[in-house]
């Protein structure tokens, strides 16, 4: 059985075949660095970290590119709010994305472009586009991109675009052509920092939100790539966008469109905007990170992850269960070296779901019957052989999936790896607190003093400065 992608643009399961055999690029739409980091910004970093390894543990050579959109109307607001230049705004939260990834085992992309680096990519796009009738220009240096100039608009959601809504309107907006039409570049506005903008053939400006990842996939890609994933919500309109564009340029893009499921509490999207994320900062700060990447791992990438107090504590158990195994198993047979984990055959029921389209719970089901099959080995006695070959086959099949307990990513939690990720999450709130008590926005300072106290972060003030502690539990 050869791996099976759903394809959203398909709308069904394909077997995947690169552009390059033995090579696959995949473009991944990162975090936009406006606010801090919540547990529903890792669910799709997860889901194609998973994808990555399984395609690394296939024989293939992957590249990864995840872009930074460090530009957008909400960072200005929230860095004006805090009076702290808005690149400013954005480098701090962004740090903070990158330390979330980094406690979760997710892997550094191959690179990590930023919208704000490749202004003139998006110009020359742009340019592109306005010389084939695809674009237009109104006021002073605004673009749009013509929706009805592309008779395939809407293919990636199976919408018509008679049936799409169009987005609210500002005062440029209202001089489109069409209201659904969508911005390619953006006039400076009056109040607007004047580092936000750009000179351009079209007027000074920045690049809309769609623009960037055309550019800069194909800027990594090159006009056709393997894979385009992201979260569920970016499916439209920022994909459909994306796809319209560069199709219209006659690039053939993505030929493969994923898409990971939310994280939801009571059926509702996690989001910060409805107030029920959980922060990374507040869930790492009282839950090992394995556990919380064990967590995450378990759903399969399509399905919805439905976050409840019970979500960590299974997770908890699981883990502790596979670890402990791991730990007596090596105790009777020695270490493995990591290198024969990773180059070990995986069982056949192990690669049947993984390939098909990481079905990563069917893969945990293979997990688990090893895993019987190992503590009996050990209740019984078994022969060394028999304990370490069980002890390879668990520890292979957790190590495609970012798990083994063994990586040193996890053999350090508990020491200064996991206290200093920790530490920088908790001093990124601590930072957010003394902006907002400095602003006289106690609201908000109070606010986040209670959220750290609710995760066991005992805050106290002093004449040096806020320090913190782990309150004990249990």
């Amino acid at each position: 059985m050869s791996l099976r992608l759903y394809d959203t643009a398909a709308r069904q399961l394909r077997d995947f075949v690169p552009r390059v055999q033995g090579e696959a690029g995949i473009y991944y739409c990162g975090a936009t660095v406006q606010a801090s980091p919540h547990i529903g910004h890792l669910r799709p970093a997860v889901a194609f970290d998973v994808l990555r390894r399984w395609l690394e543990r296939s024989g293939y050579a992957v590249t990864m590119i995840r872009n930074v959109t460090d530009i957008n109307d909400k960072i200005f607001a929230k860095a004006d709010d805090a009076g702290v230049p808005w690149w400013a705004w954005a480098a701090r939260h962004e740090q903070q994305f990158t330390e979330a990834y980094d406690a979760l085992g997710v892997a550094r992309p191959t690179y990590e472009p930023h919208a704000t680096a490749h202004i003139t990519d998006m110009t020359a796009l742009i340019d592109q586009l306005l010389a084939t009738g695809h674009a237009y220009t109104t006021g002073e240096g605004d673009v749009w991109f013509d929706v009805r100039s592309f008779d395939d608009y809407g293919a990636l959601t199976n919408q018509r675009l008679e049936d799409v809504t169009p987005e609210p309107e500002d005062d440029a907006e209202a001089a489109k052509r069409d209201p659904r039409d969508f911005a390619l570049w953006k006039a400076a506005k009056p109040g607007e920092p004047a580092t936000a903008s750009w000179p351009a053939p079209f007027g000074r400006g920045r690049p809309g939100w769609h623009l960037e990842c055309s550019a800069m996939a194909t800027r990594y890609l090159g006009p056709e790539f393997d894979i385009h994933g992201g979260g569920l919500d970016l499916r439209f309109p920022h994909h459909e966008n994306e796809r319209a564009q560069s199709l219209a340029v006659g690039d053939p893009f993505a030929r493969y469109w994923l898409h990971s499921a939310w994280i939801t509490q009571s059926g509702v999207k996690m989001s910060k905007s409805l107030g029920n994320g959980l922060l990374a900062a507040q869930v790492l700060a009282e839950t090992r990170p394995v556990v919380l990447r064990y967590a995450i791992v378990a759903v399969q990438y399509r399905s919805m992850l439905e976050w409840s107090p019970d979500t960590i504590a299974e997770a908890e158990t699981t883990w502790d269960r596979l670890a402990g195994f791991v730990e007596r198993a090596t105790e009777r047979v020695g270490d493995v070296p990591r290198d024969e984990i990773v180059a070990a055959n995986l069982p056949t029921g192990f690669v049947d779901a993984m390939d098909d389209d990481l079905n990563v719970p069917a893969a945990l089901a293979v997990v688990h019957e090893h895993l019987r099959g190992g503590n009996s080995a050990l209740a019984e006695n078994a022969p060394a052989e028999t304990v370490r070959r069980l002890l390879v086959a668990v520890r292979a099949m957790l190590d495609a999936l970012g798990l083994d307990p063994h990586d040193p990513q996890w053999a350090e939690v508990g020491g200064s790896s996991y206290a200093q990720v920790l530490d920088a999450l908790v001093t990124a709130e601590l930072d957010a607190r003394a902006a907002a008590r400095a602003d006289r926005d106690f609201a908000t300072s109070d606010a986040i003093r209670d959220r750290l106290a609710a995760a066991g972060v005992v805050v106290q003030d002093s004449a040096e400065g806020a320090r913190w502690t782990l309150e004990r539990r249990g």
